[in-house]
């Protein structure tokens, strides 16, 4: 819900502070940077992951999250990458395609003092799924995906995320318009779900592979 969506809609966080000029604010809500206000461009469907949801998924991912490898895709403001970097995730890795979108997300990583654990990746997040990753990249243990509504980018980014992007055991949380049952790969089993407004969030948890 950081995300842009095919349609601009209004602000709709709490966490979201009008400003003098027309942007926002997204406050971290938990851990080292809690009630730290970041600003948020103005930019159509660019706002942050309402608190409550955000509140929700981490008590969730309570004993994930601490030492977790990250990505966040389709990152837009980085709300949640940013909570797990707060909440003492030990790196994250931030993929947005929107230039200013993306130096804005790094400008706020400086702010936190927290560049060195967060890498802003400018790039589309489905064409970053496409190659393999690197030999040397460490796998994801927690990976946010929350594409725009409507444009068919959940289930191929599902797919994708299985050629050697995740962690044995891993948590995928997919965020999607509610009429929207995503697709997703058959080692992946539901944990948790919550529904917000017209979008809902649904939490998995990578099963390991059977060895028998």
């Amino acid at each position: 819900m950081t995300r842009r969506r095919p349609t601009p809609r209004p602000h709709r966080s709490t966490s979201d502070t009008r400003q003098d000029k027309g942007g926002g604010r997204l406050r971290l809500i938990g851990g080292e940077f809690r009630r730290r206000l970041l600003p948020v461009l103005d930019s159509p469907g660019l706002r942050p992951t309402p608190d409550r949801v955000r509140e929700t998924l981490f008590n969730w991912l309570a004993t994930a999250t601490p030492g977790a490898r990250v990505l966040d895709l389709f990152a837009g403001t980085g709300a949640l990458g940013l909570e797990a970097l707060s909440r003492g995730a030990l790196e994250a890795a931030f993929i947005e395609r929107d230039v200013r979108v993306a130096q804005a997300l790094g400008a706020n990583l400086e702010t936190l003092g927290a560049a060195q654990r967060g890498q802003v990746i400018t790039a589309d997040a489905l064409a970053f799924l496409t190659a393999p990753p690197a030999d040397a990249t460490p796998p994801f243990t927690l990976v946010f995906l929350d594409p725009p509504f409507r444009q068919q980018l959940a289930q191929p980014c599902c797919e994708r995320l299985e050629r050697g992007w995740l962690a044995e055991e891993a948590y995928i949380y997919v965020e999607t318009e509610s009429e929207l049952s995503p697709q997703v790969p058959g080692s992946w089993q539901l944990h948790r779900e919550v529904r917000a407004g017209d979008s809902t969030g649904r939490l998995y948890r990578r099963l390991p592979a059977d060895d028998s």
